[in-house]
């Protein structure tokens, strides 16, 4: 095999690769051996056709399909490697030569990493936030556990309240004619979470176990259902039973059920620490985002289509595994949503760009800091790996080969290039004035 590298514009590079003609002669006899038994002639046995007769009968092209095929894939990695290129993106493969007792050729169009100038990355300058945590966000931490933990009872001594739920039978009508959909029984309807169209559950409150209520509405104009959209709608309404929270006494008790703590103070004081490390955590990421974003800003780069091709089809792969995880399939989404592949790819290339414009003055930060990332490093990442999914950190080394192993290094020099802007970076309080968003922006 030979390989020969031609630059194209824009950050594109011709792969011409030459496997020898024995290699071919190879692949077509092992084409020949693939299909042999779907084929027959007569006066032979299916499978029995001998090679030279197929091709005399239908010529020689019948296997260079399945041939090329497997020379392109025995073949285009080793040529990758060969040929020294940086290749970030997938392949564009022609076909240029394949004849019997000739070499075998063919060229891959790839996207090469691009050069990256970079800007200012040192002292760069983002949006104080405040972390401080309030009593307030306590309270309202504390007040959402009491709900997790509510119990539910029926009430037989009130009427209907915001925030009860009311167990009813429902017909809606429309010009005194019932509409599809329309009619439900014993169901159970949250006061107050606007599941149902306009007023209708304001209207309940008040009303007791029991009653048979009307209910005026009229659907939105924008609603789902254009023979109803705009239209005013009465429904009968009946109501079977109220059901309301029972929140736990706040109270040390209530402390000993829901943590490890014996008092109500110590657990509002963990709860603390516990919301000051997510404030800490999610505004490191918004001054980290800020910080990237400022830096790609200052920097420049010629990113080829190939390359933004690549990584919106990874994102949409990612997606795929994610909703097949849920039990959708992407094609049932891709019904259910009246989403289209062109129009999935024109939603995540704006990310897609945003991801490799960050990625790359990342990778150039730590190349030009000379970031390196020992064997002590990859293992200790490992062991926190094995910390997360319960393993041994032994049995995981197994399973990772270089290939893992070296994204896991890429990986981590990125993280110490993030770790190092992070530690130069400059804090300022939010802009109020012009003047101030304009020199917050020239530096």
């Amino acid at each position: 095999m030979s390989v020969q590298v031609e630059n194209l514009e824009k950050n594109m590079a011709k792969l011409t690769i030459e496997v020898s003609e024995d290699k071919l002669e190879e692949a077509l006899q092992k084409a020949y051996l693939k299909q042999k038994n779907k084929i027959s002639l007569p006066g032979f046995r299916k499978g029995k056709v001998p090679r030279n007769m197929i091709e005399k009968m239908y010529g020689p092209e019948i296997f260079f399909e399945d041939a090329a095929n497997m020379l392109i894939q025995e073949n285009y990695g080793a040529a990758v490697d060969e040929s020294g290129a940086d290749i970030v993106s997938r392949p564009s493969i022609d076909v240029t030569q394949i004849e019997k007792g000739k070499p075998f050729i063919f060229t891959a169009e790839v996207a090469v990493r691009p050069e990256v100038k970079l800007g200012k990355y040192m002292g760069v300058t983002v949006t104080k936030i405040d972390t401080t945590v309030t009593d307030e966000e306590v309270d309202e931490a504390v007040e959402k556990e009491r709900d997790n933990n509510a119990r539910t009872i029926t009430v037989e001594d009130r009427a209907i309240e915001n925030g009860d739920t009311a167990v009813i039978d429902f017909e809606g009508f429309v010009d005194g004619v019932p509409f599809e959909g329309g009619k439900g029984e014993n169901h159970s309807l949250e006061i107050g979470s606007h599941s149902f169209i306009d007023t209708f559950e304001d209207q309940l409150i008040g009303k007791n176990t029991g009653d048979e209520v009307e209910v005026n509405v009229t659907f939105p104009e924008e609603y789902h259902a254009a023979d109803l959209a705009g239209k005013p709608a009465m429904f009968k309404v009946k109501i079977h039973e109220i059901k309301a929270k029972e929140l736990p006494e706040l109270d040390d008790e209530f402390a000993q059920d829901v943590s490890e703590f014996d008092t109500l103070a110590e657990y509002k004081e963990n709860l603390k620490k516990n919301i000051a490390e997510r404030k800490e955590a999610e505004a490191r990421r918004t001054k980290e985002d800020e910080a990237i974003r400022k830096i790609v800003e200052k920097s420049s780069m010629e990113i080829p289509d190939a390359m933004i091709d690549t990584q919106v089809e990874s994102m949409i792969e990612e997606f795929a595994q994610r909703i097949a995880q849920q039990g959708l399939s992407f094609e049932q989404y891709m019904q259910f949503s009246g989403m289209t592949m062109d129009k999935m790819k024109d939603q995540v290339r704006p990310e897609a760009v945003s991801r490799i414009e960050s990625s790359l003055v990342l990778e150039q930060i730590a190349k030009d800091e000379n970031i390196e990332v020992s064997d002590a490093d990859v293992d200790a990442e490992i062991d926190k790996m094995a910390s997360m999914y319960g393993m041994e950190a032994d049995k995981i080394k197994e399973y990772m080969g270089d290939a893992e192993k070296e994204s896991m290094k890429k990986d981590l020099a990125i993280q110490k290039a993030v770790d190092l802007i992070m530690d130069n970076i400059k804090e300022r309080a939010k802009a109020k004035s012009k003047k101030e968003k304009d020199e917050a922006e020239a530096e």
